[in-house]
């Protein structure tokens, strides 16, 4: 290795990217599915119910009559019991904010539902049917700060009371590109008593599906009234498919390290050629075969060794740099089972080296002395 440093040095190259490779989109694909999680674990304890015809986004939307009645609500709230059901208003409004007009999302709710789905950013929850909160979107996008004024078309004037706390993507509702406001205020404004949609907050994750079928009971007895829809399904199968994609990223740059292999397996055969005669010359003396195969295992694993621990500390600085770019953060890069794919990079290295050297250690070992030591 010493006598053929340049030739060992490319061989080093080739596993240190394979590893970089390996670890950094193997941390890459963990972040995203950690990132992906953390933003819609908040809804990952959650039924939805929606009216059978097609889930009604309000009276500004049109489409189906069919809304989920008072009585509907009682039988999901006995059928749920100890559970929190929460009933939604939902609709779309053309808003006017000082000078400019906006399209906005409005959810109604309860005033002691509200603080059990979101949280405030800036000033305080809802006190009374003239205020409005604000989603975090909304009021970015608007320039809307606690005291702002929203009018909305024919529906009169609302004062922002408070803003919220970004929440992210979810399935139940999205009140970031929108506002929220007394149910009460909306009843009145759009003439509608009975609600979009139903919202139930599971205590206990493992009695979700169990909750789920009390619903279903309850309410599709004798014909499909609701659907029932349980965010904790939607929210593993998403996870299961970032999953998948993490394990794919992961497999490409397991690529580079199996050209890092064949490269290593390609200088191996070369060293094996070139020291024919001295392998001729050990085993005349009385080298054994095992001894001859060690020698040429121990150079791949020398090579594997130096490739991976350099490659390892630079991996660290790959999944760095990959996660700043393509998540814009880099929380999730010093998490186990982030930091767990360095040591599979590592490890994938050692034991490609060992893989690579196999053949040419037992070709070494097998060559007749006699014949060796009459190589040229």
């Amino acid at each position: 290795m010493r006598l053929h440093w340049f030739r060992s040095l490319l061989a080093v190259i080739g596993i240190i990217i394979g590893v970089v490779a390996i670890a950094s989109m193997g941390i890459l694909g963990n972040s995203l599915v950690l990132a992906i999680s953390d933003s819609l674990s908040t809804v990952g304890d959650s039924i939805i119910v929606t009216p059978h015809a097609g889930t009604r986004m309000g009276p500004s939307m049109g489409g189906s009559s069919e809304l989920i009645t008072e009585r509907k609500v009682e039988q999901i709230r006995r059928a749920v019991a100890p559970d929190i059901t929460i009933p939604v208003y939902s609709g779309t409004a053309r808003m006017r904010i000082g000078t400019e007009d906006a399209v906005g999302v409005v959810y109604a709710l309860k005033p002691d539902d509200i603080p059990i789905l979101l949280e405030v950013e800036e000033g305080t929850f809802l006190r009374g049917s003239s205020g409005a909160m604000a989603g975090a979107k909304f009021a970015a996008d608007n320039n809307l700060k606690v005291g702002s004024r929203i009018t909305i078309r024919d529906k009169g004037s609302l004062r922002v009371v408070g803003i919220l706390k970004e929440r992210g993507m979810g399935f139940d509702i999205n009140p970031d590109y929108g506002i929220v406001v007394e149910d009460r205020w909306y009843q009145q404004a759009y003439d509608q008593k009975d609600y979009d949609m139903v919202i139930v907050k599971v205590k206990d994750l493992t009695r979700i599906e169990q909750t789920k079928e009390a619903i279903e009971k309850q309410l599709n007895r004798r014909e499909t009234e609701v659907d029932v829809i349980d965010t904790k399904a939607i929210l593993e199968t998403i996870l299961t498919t970032f999953g998948q994609i993490s394990t794919f990223t992961t497999a490409i740059g397991g690529i580079s390290l199996i050209v890092a292999g064949v490269s290593i397996l390609n200088i191996m055969m070369m060293s094996v050629t070139e020291r024919i005669k001295e392998i001729g010359v050990l085993r005349s003396i009385g080298t054994l075969r095992k001894e001859v195969r060690s020698m040429f295992l121990f150079e791949a694993l020398i090579l594997g060794l130096i490739g991976s621990i350099i490659g390892g500390v630079l991996s660290i600085f790959g999944g760095f740099a990959v996660s700043l770019v393509m998540l814009q953060t880099t929380e999730y890069l010093f998490v186990p089972s982030s930091l767990v794919y360095i040591f599979y990079g590592m490890a994938f290295g050692v034991g490609t080296s060992l893989l690579s050297g196999l053949y040419p250690a037992w070709k070494a070992s097998n060559l007749n002395p006699i014949e060796a030591l009459r190589h040229e």
